[in-house]
């Protein structure tokens, strides 16, 4: 014969994750905090504001007043544009990689290396 399951006693799925629940409030809290730091989300959303508009707003700005017309070499000062700002991005990830080494006190990679010479 069969068994008989009570399910008035079963927990549903829903039931399971009710932190509301008294027989569950010794489980782990979950950590809801970012994976990413919110000033590294806003560095990035700002470099890219940038890449769009700085690019763009100089190729308009120069077609007329500096290139008397020549969209060629606005273009060209454009794309040239587009590169200081993400060299730039590149150089504020790099001082901020290095800033979060001096905080946990590690040498940089070549430093190790070098004493043991």
């Amino acid at each position: 014969m069969a068994t008989r399951r009570i399910i008035s006693t079963e927990k549903t799925i829903l039931d399971q994750d009710d932190p509301s629940r008294p027989d569950q409030a010794d489980s782990p809290k979950s950590d809801i905090t970012p994976a990413v730091p919110t000033d590294v989300i806003l560095k990035l959303l700002g470099f890219t504001f940038a890449m769009i508009v700085f690019p763009i707003g100089s190729y308009f700005v120069t077609v007329d007043t500096i290139f008397k017309g020549n969209s060629t070499f606005a273009g060209g000062f454009a794309a040239v544009m587009a590169n200081v700002v993400l060299i730039a991005y590149v150089i504020v990830a790099m001082r901020e990689d290095q800033s979060e080494r001096h905080q946990q006190g590690k040498p940089p990679k070549g430093a190790e290396a070098k004493k043991d010479r």
